[in-house]
């Protein structure tokens, strides 16, 4: 099986590193072609025996399942370009969450999915947030869980549930990693620890808390109910976050929804809406 990867920047070569380093994929199974030849220099350099394409077009043809891993705004232009070196038994995965199975399927003849990745498959970690477009058969479904199976927990979606799911396992890191960070700066501040020290106790706790949550058989809500002690120090600390955060996360999701229609809309205006209204009506 050939596997196309159309655009190898950060989650396009984290991607091929990650299939690649997981066994899920040999070199001489992938295919990559970039608008940048020296990303695609730095591919084949860890990964010999890669195939490194001349052309958009000479990836999409040769491939029996072919990633896009491009920006939202790009994908009219690349469909443009692809679209009549595509056939009909290939598999067509867009990686980018505003990008709907309606712009795809009224523009490119293949059968078409959605898999919205996360930089914790660099560690074969998270999950992968699948939707699977019409003509995708249960056969095709099930190569695309078990090649997603190796770098991390394949989860089948709604696509109107794209974004909130996408905000949790794709952001998510992000802003966590924000909220450490920040956390980090006011310990060393106020206490002068040693910044490395905090950070590796700050890494094993989300592990260990991850854990308990997807192992332990643990809530979030009885997870806390479990580790502060009515009348203790981090019962006092929990209460100074409620107050602090009242409304910060219904913000964080009106603003990444707000982004994402926006998004939507303005691919809607170049895929063209005739094409997108008898692509629904396929459905």
């Amino acid at each position: 099986m050939k596997v196309g990867f159309i655009g190898t920047g950060s989650m396009g070569s984290l991607l091929i590193d990650a299939f690649l380093t997981s066994g899920a994929l040999e070199p001489s199974d992938v295919l990559a072609s970039n608008r940048s030849p020296g990303r695609l220099q730095q591919l084949a350099g860890r990964h010999p025996g890669i195939s490194v394409c001349t052309s958009n077009s000479e990836t999409a043809a040769a491939s029996d399942i072919v990633f896009l891993c491009v920006k939202p705004l790009e994908f009219k232009t690349l469909t443009d370009e692809i679209a009549s070196y595509l056939r009909s038994e290939q598999i067509v995965v867009s990686i980018t969450s505003p990008v709907q199975l309606y712009h795809l399927e009224s523009a490119l003849p293949s059968k078409i999915a959605k898999v919205i990745p996360s930089i914790t498959h660099s560690v074969k970690s998270g999950t992968s947030l699948c939707v699977f477009g019409n003509r995708i058969t249960p056969n095709d479904r099930l190569k695309l869980l078990h090649l997603l199976s190796f770098i991390g927990v394949p989860v089948e979606i709604q696509e109107n549930h794209t974004r909130i799911t996408s905000d949790f396992s794709s952001c998510g890191p992000a802003f966590l990693s924000y909220f450490i960070e920040r956390w980090i700066e006011a310990a060393v501040e106020s206490t002068g620890i040693e910044e490395t020290l905090i950070t590796r106790l700050a890494g094993e706790m989300l592990l260990g808390t991850g854990k308990l949550l997807t192992e332990g058989q643990f809530t979030p809500q009885e997870l806390q109910e479990r580790v502060a002690v009515r009348g203790g120090i981090t019962a006092e600390a929990l209460n100074h976050l409620r107050i602090s955060l009242e409304g910060v996360f219904e913000s964080l999701i009106t603003t990444t929804h707000d982004k994402y229609d926006e998004d939507v809309a303005r691919l809607d205006a170049l895929f063209g809406r005739d094409g997108i209204a008898q692509s629904r009506l396929d459905c």
